[in-house]
């Protein structure tokens, strides 16, 4: 089951939310990178990219390691994987439904006179 606490899954969820955020992470999956390099193609200042970072940081997806005047980051895929397993808990119960509404829309559907 899920073992990520209540407060780490609406951070995971919530920097989720972000387009910035997912393409940093798009980015990330590709390889570390500085935060100047995740900015450049976002047209976004250091400070603002960062402000995302910190954002990713809080949520387990990133890991920031200074090296001299570089800040460096990577991908660290654990709390998304956790969010998938709470998301796939109710994969049941919306392929019940489906199940449901496709059975009723084949009963409502007339039958077709045979040849």
């Amino acid at each position: 089951m899920v073992k990520l606490p209540h407060s780490q899954l609406d951070a995971v969820f919530h920097a989720l939310a972000d387009p910035t955020r997912r393409a940093i992470l798009t980015r990330l999956s590709q390889g570390e990178r500085s935060i100047g390099e995740l900015a450049a193609p976002l047209n976004m200042s250091f400070a603002g990219a960062s402000k995302h970072i910190k954002a990713l940081e809080q949520a387990g997806l990133v890991q920031r390691t200074v090296q001299g005047r570089n800040h460096i980051c990577r991908l660290e895929p654990e709390p998304m994987a956790q969010a998938m397993q709470w998301l796939q808990s109710y994969e049941h119960f919306w392929t019940e439904r489906l199940d449901a509404l496709e059975q009723a829309l084949r009963q409502s559907e007339p039958s077709t006179p045979k040849e």
